[in-house]
């Protein structure tokens, strides 16, 4: 016979480690309890009961026998009845989920006031105005979130009565704004207030079960990634009161300064006020400290509470408190919401005071908060509305003056002004001005998008997706939704971060955090708190952390931020620029001579490329990837060349080869066509002059007395039989090198697995491979048959709205589909193979998340953008930890 299940939990019955079935919250009181603090008697509603209630639109049957049962008991620990018409016993109802969600589900306070009641509460209580005070509170809380009554009606009949605030209003005005209420309510609903207690109770639970399906928690789950599932506890709490007069007070108190991790009581007191008047800003609130000097005796047993609560949970907590006439209750404590800053603050802290281990200070700190701490940011004082949102693709602050191509990106930033590059959207075309730019703002594309992938890579800072603005390229302006024009040369601010752009220069704030990790070299406290945290994760991490890097000066900068090599070198970065024109007499050329001609012009220039790459990592190892995407792509566009032509008098010779090569090239689908590897096997002598060039690098490097580790990637394989093909060919241009030069030359060959059909046939495709490279950002677009563009810039919003995707699977890895075919591909090739090298160099090896599976899959390596390689180390010394330990982050 199975257990009866239970719905209802008293405090005394429960502790932390129930927070599933309790929530937060309810877990919370339930330790406070347990551990002998002063928290009001209550009971907790299960998130069973709401699972069970948001399923079939009814409670189940048991709930209410339990719910009796457990008031039943509240009313005798309190010696009081609730909503009895003399000395009542009134409660409050709040919702408390397994993850904090901060404001975003309901509460009701005051529960059991009704006409009766609340003149027995007057005379329990020896205050008329406190009475009335708390009946008007609940009409107006039980209208609003239970009756589904318009929050404004009640503000608006408040402020017909109102001095300055609330606290002002005497217990004549009060009466009389509680009958105002009541009639608000029977004129919105057709129904009065209910009058009977335990109707109020039972329709304040089911409220806040429904509370955890309104789209503000909806958003916030989105945001958060919080399942969908989980549904909210409910807790019932003996009210105390905190507006009982100048005795009486609510506050909320953190053990640290929760912005900046400092030691110490931070927090708000409020005299004379319930604990929702601090949230709700009805008036300013006054420092903790101020509790010290108006009730001294509140104010030290606060201090020994908060003592024993941080020791107990070992970290910062936040926590809830109200003085009842001098008596201090604690109704709320978890663990606290924290800065960026202040999360590696009090890691260190606590971790040299003893209080934690090196390890767990590890888990309390992640990549995205160490991220946030990388970049400039704008001044947190500095106020300004933006003037569009969009998708915030790679993080910091930027200023500067705006330009709409990369030519005057470039020309501007060579006379030393600071530019924001403004396109729809960029293409390889536009490197030279992101390059220039300070920032990159584009009205189209997601976090995956050319330019945030780019910006990235360099650091640069990228709001992506901006759809509000109209952006008008021939105009060089753009339109944002308010109707304001910016034009070129006009002053814009770009936050990364919060994923907005700002009319004018936002005053910025330099990172020091960014130049202690490329010096590693520590200024202050917070800076040698991410140092430590990086070193530990060092220390206990498996996966290796390299980096994407196609140009030496991004090598030097990667191994300044710990990279242990290159994971992902892209070639066709080399072509562009001033070499775009040799590129295309390659693809021009009528013949083999001319092909090679051109060929032969390139060979010198991707060797020095290498050269230096090779050096910069010197004893590291360097993947280069061959070229991957679709020679048309170093043509002009097809539709510019044509009307160019059109509106040409007497056109040019070389314009009209271009055409006819980039017809003769139009695909349909380019990214699915002849590109990687097929590219390679059919234009000759492409794929030997760059493994030549690589080859050649490294004869060079061993020359001058370096330890070249370069290895060679042909990206795009479906099939053994491409490998094995390409494979022969690099290897015969190898020992051509050898033989010329005399030199030993190891420079492994290996794939970049990024079809699905190549991860299912991942066994066969081992035997010619050394190692292989997961390209997750087509292996993603592939396997989902998406666009990863257009469909972030079109449908992805929905989906997300509608729980379709919890987060794009392009910015963090799809485990189910995507990474099972990683999965298959590492065990299918290591049977093949043992000794075979496995890494992944897609943006996912820069997410958070996306490492710990890579490193849960047995991956060797994860490779990412230079300025995403702190977050990544850090990442893998959590995954590790997470793994061997099973310790989770407490927060």
């Amino acid at each position: 016979m199975s257990t009866p299940v239970k719905y209802v939990y008293r405090f005394a019955e429960g502790g932390r480690d129930m927070a599933d079935l309790l929530g937060g919250k309810g877990a919370g009181l339930a330790e406070m309890t347990r551990i002998g603090l002063p928290v009001p008697p209550g009971f907790t509603v299960t998130t069973e009961a709401c699972k069970v209630y948001l399923k079939t639109g009814e409670e189940p049957p048991e709930l209410g026998v339990e719910a009796a049962q457990a008031l039943a008991g509240l009313e005798q620990a309190m010696g009081r009845s609730l909503g009895a018409a003399d000395d009542p016993l009134l409660v409050s109802v709040r919702s408390g989920a397994r993850f904090s969600m901060p404001g975003m589900m309901d509460t009701i306070l005051d529960i059991g006031l009704n006409d009766r009641s609340v003149t027995g509460l007057a005379e329990a209580s020896g205050q008329e105005r406190f009475a009335w005070d708390s009946y008007r509170r609940l009409i107006q809380m039980f209208g609003h979130t239970v009756m589904g009554v318009d929050g404004d009606l009640f503000e608006k009949a408040m402020a017909g009565h109102k001095k300055k605030d609330d606290h002002d209003l005497d217990t004549d005005d009060l009466k009389r704004l509680t009958e105002e209420f009541k009639a608000i309510i029977r004129e919105e609903t057709g129904e009065d207030f209910p009058q009977d207690p335990a109707v109020q109770l039972s329709r304040a639970i089911r409220a806040v079960f429904e509370s955890w399906n309104t789209e503000r928690a909806r958003v916030y789950r989105h945001r958060e990634h919080i399942p969908e599932d989980l549904g909210t506890a409910v807790n019932v709490q003996a009210m105390v009161f905190g507006n009982l007069g100048s005795d009486s007070g609510t506050g909320v108190a953190f053990t640290r300064d929760p912005a900046t991790g400092e030691r110490g009581r931070y927090g708000d007191y409020l005299p004379d006020a319930q604990g929702e008047d601090v949230v709700a800003g009805v008036r300013d609130a006054l420092p903790l400290s101020e509790l010290g000097k108006l009730d001294p005796e509140a104010y030290a047993d606060l201090g020994r509470h908060l003592h024993t609560l941080e020791d107990h949970y070992r970290d910062l907590c936040d926590v809830e408190f109200t003085v009842e006439r001098g008596k201090l209750w604690v109704l709320q404590t978890r663990v606290g919401k924290r800065t960026a800053e202040a999360a590696f603050r009090i890691a260190r802290d606590l971790r040299e005071e003893g209080t934690i281990t090196a390890d767990e200070a590890l888990v309390r700190v992640d990549g995205a908060e160490l991220t946030r701490l990388m970049f400039p940011r704008f001044d947190a004082k500095a106020t300004d509305r933006p003037l569009a949102h969009g998708v915030p693709a790679s993080p910091g602050a930027a200023v500067g003056a705006v330009v709409f191509d990369s030519a005057e990106a470039v020309r501007r930033a060579a006379a030393g002004e600071h530019v924001v590059l403004v396109r729809r959207e960029t293409t390889p075309d536009d490197l030279p001005g992101m390059i220039a730019a300070e920032a990159v703002l584009t009205s189209r594309g997601g976090k995956t998008s050319h330019a945030a992938v780019v910006a990235r890579g360099m650091g640069k800072v990228c709001v992506c997706g901006a759809e509000e603005l109209a952006v008008d390229t021939v105009a060089r302006q753009f339109t944002a939704p308010s109707g304001a024009v910016v034009r070129e040369g006009d002053v814009v601010s770009v936050d990364g971060t919060a994923g907005t752009v700002h009319l004018g220069a936002l005053p910025l704030t330099a990172s020091e955090v960014g130049r202690a990790l490329e010096t590693a070299t520590a200024s202050d406290t917070l800076t040698d708190a991410v140092l430590g945290a990086l070193a530990h994760a060092d220390s206990v991490r498996r996966l290796e952390v390299r980096a994407n890097a196609d140009t030496p000066e991004d090598a030097v900068r990667a191994r300044a931020l710990g990279a242990q090599g290159i994971g992902l070198c892209r070639t066709e970065h080399m072509f562009l620029g001033e070499r775009r024109a040799l590129v295309e007499a390659m693809i021009l050329a009528r013949d083999d001579t001319a092909r090679e001609k051109a060929l032969d012009a390139l060979l010198p220039l991707q060797r020095a490329d290498f050269t230096a790459i090779l050096e910069a990592m010197d004893g590291l190892p360097v993947t280069i990837r061959l070229i991957d995407p679709p020679l048309h792509e170093f043509l002009p566009d097809r539709t510019e060349l044509a009307v160019r032509l059109a509106r040409t008098e007497h056109p040019d010779e070389h314009d009209r080869e271009l055409l006819a090569a980039v017809e003769r090239m139009h695909e349909q689908n380019p990214m699915l066509g002849l590109r990687g590897v097929r590219l390679g096997l059919a234009v000759p002598g492409l794929m030997a002059m760059q493994v030549r060039a690589i080859a050649e690098a490294v004869a060079q490097r061993l020359r001058d007395g370096g330890t070249p580790r370069a290895e060679v990637m042909i990206p795009l394989v479906d099939t053994v039989e491409e490998l094995r093909l390409a494979r022969d060919e690099a290897q015969t241009v190898l020992g051509e090198v050898q033989r010329e030069t005399g030199l030993t030359l190891d420079c492994p060959i290996g794939t970049m697995i990024e079809l699905p059909r190549a991860a299912l046939t991942a066994g066969r495709i081992a035997e010619a491979a050394d190692f292989f490279s997961f390209g997750t950002n087509d292996l993603t677009q592939t396997t989902w048959g998406l666009s990863r563009d257009d469909a972030e810039a079109s449908f992805f919003p929905l989906y997300i709205d509608k729980g379709v995707f919890s987060v794009s699977p392009f910015e963090t890895i799809d485990q189910e589909g995507v990474g099972r075919l990683v999965e298959i591909a590492v065990e299918a090739g290591r049977a093949v193979n043992p000794r075979l090298e496995t890494g992944v160099c897609g943006e996912h090896g820069g997410d958070p998340e996306s490492i710990h599976f890579f490193h849960r899959a047995g991956l060797d390596y994860v490779s990412c953008s230079p300025f995403r390689i702190p977050a990544a180390r850090l990442e893998a010394g959590r995954a590790a930890l997470t793994e061997t330990t099973g310790t989770s982050d407490s927060r």
